[in-house]
C-alpha cells in the first residue's frame, strides 16, 4: 500500500528521547489501530521522527513459497512491488537481509557488484544508498524494514542502522500481535456467519450475562433488536427469581461435572408467554463453568404437543383393544338371546311386537360390539361431563 510522506529527517538530527517516544508510539499503535494498514502507517510516521523515510518499505517473508511482499510502500522512483518469488535466488537486497538475519547496508557499487555477480539486473531503480534490517520474532524472520535515498549516500550512517535495528525488533512485535488480532477478528467473523445462519438459537453468554445471540434468538424470545440482549442478564428469559435459581443450580452442577448440561424448562418470552425449551449450555472451564458458556435453546412446545397426544392415543388404542375382548364375551350370550327370541315366537305369554323388540335391542347391540371390534382409525365428540368419548359411527375400520 502507499503510505503518506512524514516530515524529512537529516541524518544525525535525532536525541535518545525521540528514539524512546517513537518506541513507544509504535508499541502503542498495536492497540489504537483497527488494522495492519493503519499499524504500518503509523510505524511510517513514527520512524520519520528520527529518521529520512521518503522512500520506506515493509516486507512480510514467507518461507513456505520463498517469496516476499510489500504490504507497505513508500517510494519516489518506484511503484509498489509485486510479490517477489524465488526471492533466495534473485539480487534482491531484503533478501539478503532476510538471509543473513542481521541489519545491512548496501551502497550504489555494492548494488551492482552483486547483481553483477548473479549475472543479473537488480530489483528497482538503484539506489545511492539501502539500509535494512531483519524482523525477527522468537528467532523467526518474519521479514525486514528497509529506507534508501536517491540522492546522496550521506543521508544515513552507520548509527541510523543501529537505530533502526533496534526499532526493527519493536515493529516486529507489534505486526506479529497486530496479525495475532485480525486473525482472531476473522475467526470470530466466520464463527458468528456459522451461528447465524444456525437454525436454532444460540447465545454467547459470560456468567450468566448475555454477550452475543443470533437471529433466531430474536425469532424464539420476541424481541425486535440483538440490543435487547447485549449485556442483559439472563434472569429476562426466566419467569421468576426462583427458576433463575434453581436453573442456575442444575447448569452449574452439570457443568462442573461434565461440561455439559441438557435439560427441558419453562421459559419467558418478551410478551409474558411461556416457552417451553431444551436448554443445552456447554462450558471449557472446570474451575468456573459460568465463564464462559455456549448456550442452544429450541423450542419443543410441538414436541410436547405431539407427545401428549401420542400418549392419549395409545391409551385410547389400550380402551378399544378391551372393547374388542368385551365385545367377544358379549357376542355368545347375545346370539343365545337371539335364538331364544325366535322360540318364544309361538309362546302366547309374549307378544309378537314384545318378541320383535327383544329381537332389535339384540340385533342393535350386536351391530355396536361388531363395529367396536373393527375400528381401526377414531375420533373423539364431546360427552356430557367435561369429557370425551370414541365417537364409534363416526369412526373407521379396514372392512366394509
Amino acid at each position: 500500500m502507499k503510505g503518506d510522506k512524514p516530515q524529512k529527517k537529516k541524518a544525525g538530527t535525532r536525541d535518545a528521547n525521540k528514539t524512546l517516544e517513537v518506541l513507544f508510539e509504535i508499541s502503542e499503535a498495536v492497540t489504537f489501530t483497527r488494522n495492519l494498514d493503519e499499524l504500518y502507517r503509523v510505524i511510517h510516521q513514527s520512524l520519520g521522527k528520527i529518521l529520512n523515510v521518503d522512500n520506506f518499505y515493509i516486507a512480510l517473508y514467507h518461507e513456505e513459497r520463498d517469496s516476499i511482499t510489500f504490504p507497505y510502500h513508500v517510494d519516489e522512483k518506484d511503484d509498489d512491488p509485486e510479490e517477489i518469488f524465488d526471492f533466495s535466488k534473485t539480487t534482491s537486497l531484503t533478501g539478503q537481509v532476510i538471509k543473513a538475519r542481521e541489519p545491512l547496508i548496501f551502497f550504489e557499487q555494492d548494488i551492482i557488484d552483486l547483481a553483477r555477480a548473479r549475472n543479473q539486473r537488480s530489483t528497482g531503480t538503484i539506489s545511492k544508498i539501502w539500509y535494512g534490517a531483519p524482523l525477527i520474532i522468537k528467532e523467526r524472520v518474519i521479514g525486514a524494514i528497509a529506507m534508501q535515498s536517491y540522492k546522496s549516500p550521506d543521508d544515513y550512517t552507520a548509527a541510523d542502522l543501529t537505530v533502526l535495528n533496534t526499532i526493527s525488533q519493536h515493529i516486529a512485535l507489534a505486526i506479529e500481535r497486530k496479525e495475532s488480532d485480525e486473525k482472531l477478528t476473522r475467526q470470530r467473523n466466520i464463527l458468528e456467519k456459522i451461528l447465524e445462519s444456525s437454525p436454532v438459537a444460540i447465545g454467547l453468554v459470560e456468567n450468566r450475562i448475555f454477550k452475543w445471540v443470533n437471529n433466531e434468538m430474536l425469532n424464539m424470545f420476541g424481541y425486535e433488536k440483538k440490543q435487547d440482549f447485549e449485556n442483559a442478564d439472563v434472569r429476562m428469559i426466566y419467569n421468576s427469581e426462583a427458576d433463575y435459581e434453581k436453573v442456575g443450580k442444575i447448569i452449574y452442577r452439570d457443568l462442573k461435572k461434565k461440561r455439559k448440561s441438557d435439560i427441558d424448562f419453562d421459559l419467558k418470552r418478551k410478551d409474558g408467554t411461556i416457552l417451553k425449551a431444551n436448554i443445552i449450555i456447554t462450558s471449557s472451564n472446570f474451575e468456573n463453568p459460568f465463564k464462559s458458556t455456549i448456550v442452544i435453546f429450541a423450542d419443543i412446545s410441538q414436541r410436547e404437543l405431539a407427545q401428549k397426544e401420542k400418549l392419549e392415543r395409545e391409551k385410547l388404542q389400550g380402551v378399544l383393544e378391551m372393547a374388542g375382548a368385551v365385545c367377544h364375551e358379549i357376542n355368545q350370550p347375545l346370539q343365545s338371546i337371539i335364538g331364544y327370541s325366535t322360540l318364544y315366537q309361538d309362546n302366547d305369554s309374549l307378544s309378537p311386537r314384545e318378541l320383535n323388540n327383544i329381537k332389535t335391542q339384540a340385533m342393535r347391540i350386536g351391530a355396536i360390539t361388531k363395529k367396536l371390534s373393527n375400528i381401526t382409525q377414531y375420533k373423539t365428540i364431546n360427552y356430557p361431563g367435561n369429557t370425551k368419548i370414541v365417537d364409534i359411527w363416526g369412526s373407521s375400520n379396514d372392512n366394509p
